[in-house]
């Protein structure tokens, strides 16, 4: 009998026919069988009709599990009317089957499984639960590839200058300046401010006159790892039920700011199962956040976008005769949680830092401070922070749990032991938000004599008893927001301050807004009241009108108007005007934004007493042997580099930035750590005889750097050469031409033209023409010029 399967022909043999056939399996474009009778005079019977008929053969069927062609062609046997299908086979394509199972499973004894033979497609068709096909996982929570973070050899200088002139005070001139010197060590960096008095002094206005150093720090960190490492003036890492205390020392600390790729906190996934061939869409907050297409089996959605709070993801799958099946799944996401399996940490020592900004170096008794998480769970992180000095001993342990959908729970508590007295402090707080409202409440209670860090160098300090606060979001939707806050503090010796703060905003016509907010000290029956109806007018700037009211009864009416600058550079105001029951206030102040700095200018006061000040911000880059002027460089930068051509157009994130200097140079300051940002370059200024080997690159900086990124531009000297025969007709088409001086080859093209590269001063060219003939021509070039020139008619002799 004869069976097709994509195109191939099977030959099968029947035990139990009337007659015996031998037949011959021809593959690929044949299309018929050859039958030999053997033995035999009598014409042969036809074939059976059906598979019926056929009690044992081999078969070669393509295989087809849930609708969907696997592209396998397999053996499979019939014995008895019954298939028979290697167990391998079924492993192989991802299948999980029941139980222990033989070398061949019987397809008609399997439970749960159902098999179909397609005689006239050839195929076996099977039909499994959905649980027994590979499980599938749609998306990736990358933000985006990761790039090694690069950095090149360069020191850097932030300053702003600030002068200020008012009426009863002086006048004086405040330098604050910041020092990096940075490589593939790290980054070391020094900060501080110089101050001095201008003309006359006044009581007290030389008291901080001269340079106080700031901070002093080495740090490096490690992106393989996720680790940076400090040394010098460091603060110490924190809990929300801890306090951090600057120190002179070294800290080792967990970092997942050098992978911005990563999601540190759970999100959610979206299990399910499908039958057949899927498409599946998935909405977040009945926004459309994604497609993908589905293969039969299990699926786990982790494309979820990085959202906060509470939510409803939507997710619907359409099969291909366009059923579609809904299903609503409420979530909860935080950022307060880790991961599961994921660690963070911060270890620090060293002498507790004293009169900061006062003296340049103050430092105290020696510490040691610690902190810990660990995602025990996606729903469960735990903490855990520790202290400890000559005099103190401090521990503690905590963690944050979700309450499902409905909220993240935080609890610690910390044992303290200090100067021969213990004390205790519990922190307890719930958060929960969501589109439509969020409540956040927070208490700590200290108890006895609870100290940590911050009292061991500051003897008239203390701690409060116990500090409570809640706050209320809510989204009236077309009445605006609704906000509230209620503050309770206890301090050391028992006083207490209770503030309650209202606010409440609404947008208005096209983008204006009005914004209006209370607050009051309990037990104080004055309400201190403020509103303020804000009116943009586009790139022209904004007007802000106002009125206030104090808790003391004062009245006092405001208007503003201002204009930002733009991000790109240019001037930007603000004028502000106040009156009522306290003296006019007025207010001027001008910004102009350069590339190279950023210039203010402002008078502000009442007619009594003024101040006027001005202030200049900017950086000083040295990179490759180059300086270069700019706006203050806040994070990391890259200077692009174009092989010394000027001129040349440079983009940021497909924005142009500016084109390169006359060293062929373009300082781009806003360049994020660890972000792996696009620069490219535009070479249509370039000289035609120039060749890029790539205009666009993708780089990431390490924090607090910079690096020279090199577009390699190279010079080439070339020429295109008309070249004729002694009788001045073009040499024919195809001709081999060789450069002796450089070795290269090039073929003549039509009208004699052939283009040649890396030129010399003198240069022969050795012709071979079709005919076998050889001819010589030799021209001298000027190498210095920019443009590729046409030389000839050259004579080949």
């Amino acid at each position: 009998m004869e069976m097709s399967i994509d195109g191939h022909k099977a030959l099968v043999s029947l035990d139990r026919a009337r007659c015996l056939w031998r037949s011959v399996w021809v593959a690929g474009s044949v299309s018929g069988l050859v039958f030999a009778p053997l033995g035999m005079a009598a014409p042969l019977p036809p074939p059976p009709s059906s598979m019926e008929a056929v009690a044992d053969a081999q078969l070669f069927l393509e295989l087809v599990v849930n609708q969907r062609d696997t592209g396998r062609v397999v053996a499979v046997s019939q014995r008895a009317g019954s298939l028979f299908l290697p167990a391998s086979v079924l492993q192989e394509i991802g299948m999980k089957l029941p139980g222990d199972l033989p070398v061949e499973v019987d397809l008609d004894k399997l439970p749960g499984l159902h098999s179909d033979y397609d005689t006239q497609a050839q195929r076996l068709v099977l039909t499994v639960p959905p649980a027994w096909l590979p499980e599938q996982f749609i998306g990736n929570r990358n933000n985006y590839p990761r790039g090694q973070a690069l950095t090149s050899f360069g020191a850097l200088l932030n300053y702003d200058a600030y002068l200020n002139d008012t009426d009863d005070s002086g006048t004086y001139l405040g330098i604050f300046n910041e020092v990096r010197l940075f490589d593939i060590w790290g980054t070391l960096s020094n900060t501080g401010q110089y101050r001095t008095t201008i003309g006359r002094e006044t009581e007290g206005s030389t008291l901080n006159n001269g340079y106080r150093r700031y901070d002093t720090t080495w740090r490096f960190s490690d992106d393989e790892r996720l680790l940076t490492y400090e040394a010098g003036d460091v603060i110490s890492g924190a809990l929300p039920w801890s306090s951090s205390v600057r120190l002179g020392g070294v800290q080792v600390s967990r970092d997942f700011g050098v992978r911005p790729d990563l999601v540190t906190y759970p999100l959610p996934q979206f299990a399910g199962e499908a039958a057949v061939p899927s498409s599946v869409d998935l909405f977040i907050n009945g926004y459309k956040s994604s497609s993908a297409d589905l293969q039969p089996g299990p699926y786990t959605l982790t494309n979820v976008p990085f959202i906060n709070g509470a939510g409803e993801a939507v997710v619907v799958t359409t099969d291909a005769l366009g059923r579609q099946v809904s299903t609503t799944v409420p979530f909860y996401v935080t950022s307060t949680l880790l991961q599961k399996g994921l660690t963070d940490f911060s270890v620090s020592a060293g002498n507790l830092r004293r009169d900061y900004t006062v003296r340049d170096f103050g430092y105290g008794p020696g510490v040691t401070s610690g902190t810990f998480r660990y995602g025990l769970s996606d729903a469960l992180t735990v903490e855990g922070h520790a202290e400890a000095s000559n005099d103190l001993t401090l521990g503690g342990v905590g963690g944050n749990l979700r309450l499902g959908n409905f909220g993240v729970l935080n609890t610690a508590v910390s044992q303290s032991q200090f100067d021969g007295g213990s004390g205790q402090q519990l922190s307890l707080g719930y958060q929960y938000s969501s589109q439509r409202y969020s409540l956040s409440y927070q208490r700590i209670e200290r108890r006895d004599q609870y100290a940590d860090l911050t009292l061991i160098d500051t003897p008239y300090a203390s701690l409060s008893k116990r500090s409570e606060q809640v706050t209320l979001s809510l989204n009236l939707n077309d009445f605006g927001s609704l906000g509230a806050g209620y503050f309770d503090v206890q301090a050391a010796d028992d006083s207490r301050t209770r503030l309650l703060n209202l606010t409440w905003s609404k947008s208005l016509w096209r983008n204006t807004s009005f914004y209006l907010s209370a607050n009051r000290e309990m037990g104080d029956s004055n309400w201190a009241v403020q509103g303020q109806l804000i009116i943009p007018f586009d790139v022209y700037g904004s007007l802000s009108m106002g009125s206030e009211r104090s808790n003391t009864g004062q009245v006092q009416q405001r208007v503003n108007y201002s204009r930002a600058v733009p991000a790109a550079g240019g001037v930007g105001f603000n004028l502000g005007y106040a009156s009522g029951d306290a003296p006019t206030y007025r207010q001027a102040d001008l910004t102009w934004r350069l590339q190279s700095v950023q210039l203010q200018a402002g008078v502000y006061g009442t007619r009594d007493a003024q101040t006027r000040w001005a202030d200049a911000a900017g950086s000083l880059v040295w990179m490759d042997k180059q300086f270069f002027t700019a706006n203050q460089v806040n994070d990391a930068f890259v200077v692009v580099s174009t092989d010394g051509f000027a001129g040349v157009p440079v983009r940021y994130e497909n924005q142009v930035v500016g084109e390169t200097d006359r060293n062929g140079h373009l300082l781009v300051p806003w360049s994020s750590a660890y972000y792996r940002a696009k620069y490219e370059i535009d070479p249509l200024n370039l000289p035609t005889n120039v060749q890029v080997a790539n205009v666009e690159q993708r780089v990431a900086v390490r924090r607090g750097s910079g690096y020279l990124l090199e577009f390699p531009v190279r010079r080439v000297v070339a020429a295109s050469i008309t070249l004729v025969d002694s009788q001045h007709q073009d040499l024919p088409l195809g001709s081999q031409v060789r450069h002796e001086q450089s070795g290269g080859v090039a073929v003549v093209g039509w009208d004699g033209l052939v283009y040649l590269e890396n030129l010399a001063v003198h240069n022969t060219l050795q012709v071979t023409l079709g005919s076998g003939q050889s001819c010589q021509a030799t021209f001298d070039l000027d190498t210095s010029q920019e443009q590729v020139p046409l030389v000839g008619p050259l004579v080949c002799q």
